[in-house]
């Protein structure tokens, strides 16, 4: 059994428990249900950003505790302040020790928009996702039959939220559908966690140009960034080499300096 296994196993009991004490009617009188979401598409299309989702982690299950005592209203504060384009923010806590108490913090701490980090298998977790202030909500392909993609994304649509669909692999490409906004390569394989960008470069055109794209996992130098934006790429989410910092948010401010400082020095040589 792998570990994404292990975690799809534990969801659905954790699904089933949640059931038990609260109904979607529940979720739906929740005062943020009402409200309107901020446009992750429009968030990594404004040109005054870098396109980074800026991640709030403590715990993965690969890597153990990255920060653990890191706290939401400083680090989302300080990203959004530091110049993210979007938040991303782990809800699962067995296996990555994070809180749906932590997204609505975030989300009423914070104007841009918020992505719920977890493991969708069931649209019970979308209203969930709603009522606790997500405007975005992961679908992670590797877990997911092309129709149970469908049956999520149209939910989500139907509430207002927007779809960021994760791939591993040329082949999950084959469960995109139309309700999708935004798909996000994940670097890393998923068999031996080594991360390569040069995954992202290879899978990119074969995504149809009506997605934004999005490259995940294992950024950690300016010098991915500018080739990844140059390819085309709409947006980077990057948490760990943040979270592991004493202080998330100055990491990002000085990284988004060294993007900006680097793509200066090498349009001005090209030109």
């Amino acid at each position: 059994m792998t570990i994404l296994d292990k975690i799809i196993a534990q969801k659905k009991i954790t699904i089933a428990a949640s059931k038990a004490q609260h109904s979607i009617k529940d979720f739906e009188q929740n005062p943020l249900f009402s409200r309107d979401t901020y446009s992750f598409r429009a968030a990594l299309q404004d040109k005054s950003k870098l396109g980074i989702i800026a991640e709030f982690k403590r715990h993965s299950p690969s890597q153990g505790d990255i920060h653990a005592d890191a706290k939401i209203e400083e680090v989302t504060q300080g990203y959004a302040e530091a110049g993210a384009s979007a938040l991303s923010i782990l809800t699962d806590t067995p296996f990555f020790k994070g809180t749906k108490e932590d997204l609505m913090q975030a989300r009423q701490l914070n104007t841009c928009p918020v992505l719920r980090k977890d493991f969708i298998i069931d649209e019970y977790q979308i209203f969930e996702a709603k009522s606790i202030g997500a405007d975005v909500i992961l679908l992670i392909a590797e877990c997911l039959t092309k129709e149970e993609v469908g049956q999520l994304a149209r939910c989500a649509k139907s509430l207002g939220l927007e779809i960021l669909m994760e791939v591993h692999s040329e082949k999950q490409l084959d469960k995109l559908v139309p309700e999708i906004d935004v798909v996000g390569i994940n670097n890393r394989n998923l068999e031996t966690f080594e991360v390569s960008i040069q995954h992202s470069i290879d899978l990119y055109e074969a995504i149809p140009s009506q997605f934004l794209k999005i490259s995940e996992s294992g950024i950690s130098n300016p010098n991915a960034i500018y080739d990844l934006r140059r390819i085309g790429f709409d947006g980077f989410l990057i948490g760990e080499y943040f979270m592991r910092a004493e202080q998330p948010h100055q990491k990002l401010k000085e990284f988004i300096q060294r993007v900006y400082a680097l793509e200066d020095l090498l349009n001005n040589a090209i030109a």
